[in-house]
């Protein structure tokens, strides 16, 4: 146990620039370099251009106190501020009181019995844009699984189903995306209403956006049938300490939020999955195995999620390896002691899911993709932050269980039918550290119908 009562001194990570500090290692190679830093102890110090203090915790009892027990001492970090530009004061980046009302407001939207109807849906939208796949075809897989979750999340929350999705939203909000993930990795942003190409394009896709979703809510307002999809839920939803609602701006905020976490971080992880079942036969023929035995030749349900382990597991491992949020940033609030590191108010800390997901001294050959590590309990024999897919805390994501029982249920729809292989001669699949973890240049795989 760390000895609060002392001042630990963390360690500097050497190699900075004048002005810049850090920065530009950060940015060059965000994964490599952080997990080159957590070796240098379990609180490192870095600088982020000329006056930013950064420091990587990569201690699970010391990330515990940052997210958990010690949480009222930090808020998100300035990064966020990017995202507040199409995500507005969602979950995601609102504080305080109003983080804790809007969670309580959206709660009943994941409650078991709403996923569990979620996931009728979630099994009828995959096999339906499976119907297109075609024996021996090449298919752009990470573009598949965006348009999967993509519809998923349109018809969960909204009831509608978005044919050609990405052409109508998902064009503007991978605009969106990567104008964030800019204004989040520079020091310095030019205000949004300077006419700039970048903020032209950015304005232009957050414009196309509101602009759905406030069509949408004001269709719904004008409806006095009862919905019981996400959008009915939160516009019905009261606060049970005065009784009020949320104004649509709210509602857009919350949508928004749900809209870019619900599809985005879905879509890689089965991306990233797909392709490391390409990868290792022996787990793929186990997924096949389960599947066949559970499921047959019948159509999925929902209620197959609770015997499907194997399947389960091979999720948990590809979040491990690949974990579609892979690094958490916080500010500190106030003056605070972690586990006897000082940290002084405006410092930075950063922990990341990517470099604890990796350490040897949790998991055995980390590099290896072995979904039979997460059998007989195993999370429960390692610090609950060593991982942490989901965050963790008050913040921890509020979809966790729709998530993976999302990406469950996919995953078993496509190995029911399909056996999904890279292409010849693929280009090298390198890591794109953007909002989320993705497949730099994506992934371009061949599908074959299973005979077997």
């Amino acid at each position: 146990m760390n000895d609060v009562n002392s001042t630990k001194q963390a360690s500097l990570v050497p190699n900075r620039r004048f002005i810049t500090g850090h920065l530009k290692q950060f940015q060059a190679d965000p994964l490599g370099f952080l997990k080159k830093v957590a070796g240098h102890g379990e609180v490192a110090k870095m600088r982020f251009g000329p006056f930013q203090h950064v420091y990587l915790i990569s201690d699970p009892e010391l990330i515990r106190e940052v997210l958990v027990t010690k949480q009222k001492s930090f808020v998100k970090s300035k990064d966020f501020d990017a995202l507040k530009t199409i995500v507005g004061e969602g979950l995601l980046t609102s504080e305080k009181e109003t983080h804790m009302r809007q969670r309580r407001l959206i709660q009943p939207a994941f409650k078991k019995s709403h996923i569990s109807n979620y996931g009728q849906d979630m099994i009828d939208v995959t096999t339906e844009y499976l119907s297109n796949w075609k024996d021996g075809e090449e298919r752009i897989i990470t573009q598949d699984m965006m348009d999967i979750t993509l519809e998923i999340i349109s018809k969960t929350m909204f009831s509608i189903d978005i044919k050609e999705g990405y052409s109508i939203v998902g064009e503007a909000i991978e605009t969106a995306m990567k104008m964030a993930v800019q204004r989040m990795r520079t020091i310095i942003n030019l205000p949004l209403w300077i006419p700039t190409k970048r903020n032209r394009d950015c304005k232009q896709a957050i414009d196309k956006l509101n602009s759905t979703i406030f069509q949408i809510i004001e269709s719904r307002r004008q409806d006095k049938a009862t919905h019981e999809d996400m959008l009915g839920i939160l516009m019905a939803a009261r606060d049970e300490q005065d009784g009020s609602g949320m104004t649509d701006i709210q509602v857009r905020d919350e949508l928004m939020t749900i809209f870019l976490a619900g599809h985005e971080t879905t879509a890689n992880a089965l991306s990233w999955t797909l392709y490391l079942l390409s990868q290792n036969p022996e787990a793929e023929k186990k997924l096949f195995e389960e599947i066949d035995m559970v499921i047959g030749n019948r159509t999925v349900s929902p209620g197959d999620f609770a015997h499907l382990p194997y399947t389960q597991n091979i999720i948990w491992e590809s979040m491990r390896i690949y974990p579609p949020a892979f690094v958490i940033s916080r500010k500190a609030a106030e003056d605070v002691k972690i586990g006897g590191y000082q940290l002084k108010k405006d410092d930075t800390i950063m922990v990341s899911q990517y470099v604890m997901h990796h350490k040897p001294e949790y998991f055995s050959d980390p590099e290896s993709f072995l979904p039979e590590r997460f059998e007989n309990n195993f999370i429960k024999t390692i610090p609950s932050f060593a991982y942490f897919p989901f965050g963790g805390g008050p913040r921890v994501c509020i979809g966790n269980h729709f998530a993976l029982l999302e990406a469950v249920l996919v995953l078993a729809t496509i190995a029911q039918r399909f056996r999904v292989r890279l292409i010849p001669n693929h280009h090298p699949v390198l890591l794109y550290p953007s909002i989320t973890l993705r497949p730099r240049s994506g992934l371009r795989m061949i599908v074959e119908e299973r005979t077997e």
